[in-house]
This record gives structure tokens, sequence and C-alpha cells, in this order.
């Protein structure tokens, strides 16, 4: 027998290996981890540069002291926007506003801000530039010129220089819990959780997707040719269901395994290329944030001994799964009626995955905490609380046990439904068949 499972789980994973589509979708996937790791460099190719400071020219019609002032402000508005601190050149301008708009016409990285005495205003600004620009700038360039307005309406009003200092210094925040429990570790993790999570769990609800599908369109395939009747005379029902559920996972982890590797590639392409992990652009600045704010949390030092855990609970869940995906199949008839059955587990791992996402959203919310335990989306879900500190070890622990169980119960009772099914082409009085054979003692 353990030759038999051997040989078919041996094929039925060559099967899935050796196809020209998964050499395709993998090469298409790595392209695309790469230029997205890397989009940055990409537009630096066909002309864009991230790295290329927006030049700002002062035209002051005021009293010659806004060059002054305007620096001092777009270094703190550059501060507050968690920009970087010189991503502008900021230059005094001695001719007019229509010689400067011939320098905007041929350079789009040159912006001009006319300063001009207002009686009713204090004083008022001409922005000038070549195209739009983004939501950022326009943040940071509005808060300087806003800034610099009230500079000058204070001085205006005889606030004198010290005065003024203390009015702009930046506000020291002594931060104070009252639960002795969160600190500002916490901040950085909620920050972590809504920037981050979202992406690296992605792949397993779409890695449990695949797997559901691809176990049971194989299980469904083999009904609807006929070719399990030969099958099933040469190997046993629970040899036969064992071989689609380990193919189905190790093909599973290979492909996450896979995915990794192109993350992997994709930074490596970043430092060859010079740019790094946390260099300025677009993608750079994210992973830079991303490195801080895991700097700012207990993440590193939890992964020693939740990380085997969590493991632990992703390969169970991939079981479970794995296990429902064939027996349902082997109740179905045909094609259609697998892609029925398998929309309610897409719905359930979907809830998993936003549940997951929002899960800051309901902190101290005990149905959370009991959604967590649940087969089937714990393993999405657990993660993320347990980084929120919503649950503990000990809860991940009865989450990996009650997933156990449901494997434990699937493979005694499930493979009674499997027998009947695998070998029943006929829809009537299916169900039936199927309550009746849970009621049988195993043989």
């Amino acid at each position: 027998m353990k030759n038999k499972f051997k040989f078919l789980t041996k094929e039925s994973l060559k099967r899935k290996i050796s196809s020209k589509w998964f050499k395709i979708v993998n090469i298409i996937l790595c392209l695309v981890i790469m230029a997205a790791l890397n989009i940055d460099n990409i537009i630096k190719m066909f002309g864009g540069d991230f790295q290329e400071k927006d030049t700002v020219y002062i035209i002051d019609n005021v009293d010659g002291n806004v060059y002054d002032v305007f620096s001092s402000q777009i270094n703190t508005s550059t501060s507050m926007f968690l920009a970087d601190d010189n991503n502008y050149n900021i230059e005094k301008y001695d001719k007019t506003l229509e010689e400067a708009k011939k320098e905007v016409e041929q350079n789009s990285k040159i912006i001009v801000l006319e300063f001009n005495k207002d009686s009713e205003n204090v004083i008022n600004v001409t922005f000038l530039s070549k195209e739009y620009k983004d939501l950022q700038d326009m943040a940071i360039l509005n808060t300087a010129i806003n800034n610099t307005k009230v500079s000058y309406a204070m001085i205006e009003y005889n606030v004198n220089p010290e005065s003024l200092a203390k009015i702009y210094e930046n506000v020291k925040i002594n931060r104070v819990f009252i639960d002795e429990e969160k600190d500002d570790k916490s901040e950085n993790t909620n920050m972590l959780m809504t920037t981050v999570f979202p992406i690296i769990i992605l792949p397993f609800f779409m890695l449990t997707i695949i797997l559901v599908q691809m176990i049971g369109a194989e299980v469904n395939d083999e009904k609807t040719t006929k070719s399990m009747e030969i099958i099933i005379s040469n190997v046993s029902p629970e040899t036969h269901l064992a071989s689609k559920v380990a193919a189905g996972n190790l093909f599973i982890l290979i492909q996450g395994g896979l995915l990794l590797a192109f993350v992997g590639l994709g930074i490596l392409v970043r430092f060859l290329s010079g740019s790094g992990i946390e260099s300025s652009g677009t993608v750079g600045n994210y992973i830079g944030t991303v490195i801080d704010l895991l700097k700012g949390t207990q993440v590193f030092s939890q992964l020693a001994y939740v990380l085997p855990l969590l493991l632990i609970l992703l390969i169970t869940t991939f079981l479970a799964y794995s296990l429902l995906a064939g027996i349902l199949a082997a109740m179905t008839t045909n094609t259609e009626d697998f892609q029925q059955l398998q929309t309610p587990i897409v719905m359930v791992s979907l809830i998993g995955y936003y549940l997951a996402i929002l899960a800051g959203l309901f902190k101290g919310s005990l149905l959370i905490r009991i959604l967590s335990y649940i087969p089937f989306i714990s393993a999405i879900l657990s993660p993320s609380l347990l980084v929120l500190g919503e649950i503990g070890i000990i809860d991940v622990l009865v989450a990996i046990a009650l997933t156990c169980l449901l494997v434990f119960w699937m493979i005694k009772y499930g493979i009674r439904i499997y027998k009947v099914g695998i070998l029943n082409y006929s829809s009537k009085d299916l169900w039936k068949k199927m309550f009746k054979s849970l009621k049988q003692k195993k043989v």
C-alpha cells in the first residue's frame, strides 16, 4: 500500500509541476514580483527619476526674507508628511514670473512660487508648475505656504522673533498609557497591521483557493472520465484520497516556496542595481517604512516561538481544506456541481481574510477571539490577533487543537463518504447515501 500511495502521490505531483501552465504562470509571477519590487528602477530606465528633486523658485515681492522663512517651513512640512528632508531645492529667483514660465515649460521639475503683499490676507501666492503635482507634494507645499503666511502675519502684528520661534517649535509629547501593558510598540504594531499585513496574508488566501480547486478538479476529472473505476480497482479509497491530499499540499508548499524565492530575487536585483531596500523612491520608501515599523514592534522577538506554531496551524489548515475539497468533489457528478460546492469554501476563506485585515477594529471583542479558534479561518485570523496582542500562545494552541480534531474527524468519517461518492455517477438520493454511510461502522 505504501508503494501505491507513493506512486500515486508522485504521479499526481509530477503532473502538476511538469505542466506547461505551471512553468508559464511561475515565470510570469517571477517577472511581476521582481518588477513590482523594482518599479522605481524600471521607471528610471524609461526617463523617470524618483531621486531627482523638485526645484522651487521663490520670487519675493514682499520684503526679501521670504526665502529664509519658506525654507524653514518646508523642512517642517516634509517631516510632518513622512517625506525625505531634502525633497526640494529651494532657490531665490530674481527674474520675473513671465521669465520663470519659460523655464517651467522646459522642465517639469521646476515649481515657481511668487509671493506678493496683500492688504487683506497679508500675502498671496502664485503657484506655477508645468503639470499636476501629486497629493503629497501639494500637501507639503500648501502647508509651508500657509505657515509662511502665518509667520508674516505675526511679524506684522509685532510678535517678537523669540515668541515666533516658540510658536513653531515642535511640541514635546510625553506619551502615557493607562493600561500598563500598552506602549509605543503597540501603536507601531497597529500601523504595521494596516499597512503590511494585508499583503502578507494575501498569498495564503490565494494558495488556499488554488488547493481547493486543484484537488477538487482532479477528483472530479477522474470521475467524469471514468478513470476512477480503474484506479479504485487497484488501490483503496483511503490510499487514493491520501495521495490526492499529499500531492496537493506538497504542490502548495512548493508554490509558496517559489513565491518567497521570487521576492528574494526581486530584493537581490534591488541590491545589485545599487538601490537597496530602503532607498528613495516609491518602493524604497515603502520598504523602509515597513522596516522601521518592524523595528518598533515586538514581532522579531516573538518569531522564535510564534513562527513554529503558526506554521503548524498553517499546515493543519491546508490539510483540512484539502480533505474537505476531496470529500466534496467525490460527491459531485460533474464539474458544474463541484464549482457550486466550492463556493461556500471560498466564502469561508474570504471571511477569514477580511476579518484578519479588520482585526484592529475589534480590539477587546470576545467574538473575534472566539472566531480565531474556528478551523479554516484560524490560520489567517490568529496571526493578526497574536501580533495585535488580542490573543496569546494558549489561544493559538487551542486553534491548532481544534483544527487537528477537525482533520481527525474528516479522516475518520469523511472517508466513508468518499468511498460511497467516488463511484457514484447519479445525483439521485446522493445525500441519503452519504448520511447512511456515516452511520456505518468502519470495516
